[in-house]
């Protein structure tokens, strides 16, 4: 006799059972997703420069190179024959009212007449003396550039009787310069001597040029310390501007008087605009991004003061100009003397920095 399975009661508890588990595995990465980002810290930003790079520390160490300035290529314009063709209606215009003039006032009376002449023959005489000045100022300042050239074309020379006769031009165009006497007696001792071009120039460049140079370099020292302390304390930033434009104006005309230039006004404002052009093509106008770099690298501000710090790198700006106008107004290129640089200036514009980059211990 089968007996009936008997029902359980609605209390009893589920039967326990097995479940199989399997281990998650990691999803694998694919090529489309992007990989984690390393922590990085705003210090990895910073470069600190080394201390036998600053300059401050070591005004000795060599840095990068100034670019040489040349003169800019002079070229006819449609705005110069424009100029010129007003200029001569301008003339033209200002004769017609001058005779008009001078007519009505002898019909005035004789002496008004007579002295309206003898003002116009005065104002004649100067504007011709005024013409003169400035011809004689541009063409000075074209032979130094003519010097210059012919120095490039003669040192490539095997004969030296160019190099020679450049010589010459060099000794009229310094001839009166006292420093350059006794660079002239060793010259002309030497005349009879047999020696290549190149070296027969680069004996002019040392006997000559290596006194101006030194002068020069003088001029910029001066004029950069001028510029660092006025700008240092002056309380406006348009008296810095307007001073240190003065500065470079002055530095320049100093520069060409130096090496035998002697610029007239349209000279001095040529000179002007071609160091300028210079300074604005090399991106240089703020003395150059690699110094302010090692400079604000090495933490200027925790040796100066801020105002301190600016008049620096004015100083350092005029160094810059005056390095472009040594270049423009040099009758010869730097071949046999070595070419001044920024690094020859910050020295003499923080000594106590350079003494104290001597002495460790101070």
């Amino acid at each position: 006799m089968i007996k009936p399975p008997s029902e359980k009661p609605p209390h009893a508890g589920r039967v326990p059972a097995a479940f199989a588990y399997e281990e998650e595995k990691e999803p694998q990465r694919t090529e489309t997703m992007s990989a984690p980002r390393k922590p990085r810290s705003f210090s990895d930003h910073i470069v600190l420069t080394a201390d036998e790079d600053d300059p401050f520390i070591n005004p000795d160490k060599d840095l990068p190179a100034v670019p040489i300035a040349l003169p800019r290529k002079r070229r006819t314009s449609f705005g110069k024959i424009a100029l010129g063709a007003f200029g001569v209606l301008f003339s033209l215009a200002f004769g017609l009212w001058t005779d008009s003039l001078i007519r009505n006032l002898f019909t005035r009376a004789d002496w008004l007449g007579y002295t309206a002449l003898a003002a116009l023959a005065i104002g004649i005489l100067a504007v011709i003396a005024i013409v003169l000045r400035e011809t004689a100022g541009m063409m000075r300042l074209a032979a130094v550039q003519t010097i210059k050239a012919e120095a490039e074309a003669a040192i490539v020379e095997t004969k030296p009787a160019k190099a020679r006769a450049l010589v010459k031009s060099l000794e009229g165009l310094l001839a009166g310069k006292p420093e350059t006497a006794k660079g002239r007696a060793t010259l002309k001792a030497a005349e009879g001597d047999i020696i290549d071009a190149p070296h027969l120039l680069a004996l002019a460049e040392r006997e000559l040029l290596a006194p101006l140079d030194r002068q020069a370099r003088g001029l910029i020292v001066n004029a950069s310390k001028r510029v660092s302390i006025v700008t240092a304390v002056s309380p406006r930033a348009i008296v810095d501007l307007l001073y240190v434009l003065y500065e470079a104006a002055r530095l320049i005309r100093a520069m060409a008087e130096l090496y035998g230039g002697r610029p007239g006004t349209l000279g001095m404002i040529r000179l002007m605009r071609d160091v300028l052009a210079h300074l604005a093509v090399t991106g240089s106008i703020a003395v150059g991004d690699s110094l302010v770099q090692q400079v604000l690298g090495h933490g200027l501000a925790s040796k100066l003061s801020a105002r301190l710090g600016e008049g620096v790198i004015n100083g350092l700006m005029t160094a810059r100009i005056g390095i472009a106008a040594m270049d423009l107004c040099r009758p010869m290129a730097f071949r046999a003397l070595k070419r001044p640089g920024i690094g020859d200036f910050i020295g003499d514009l923080t000594p106590s920095m350079s003494q104290r980059g001597d002495n460790p211990k101070s």
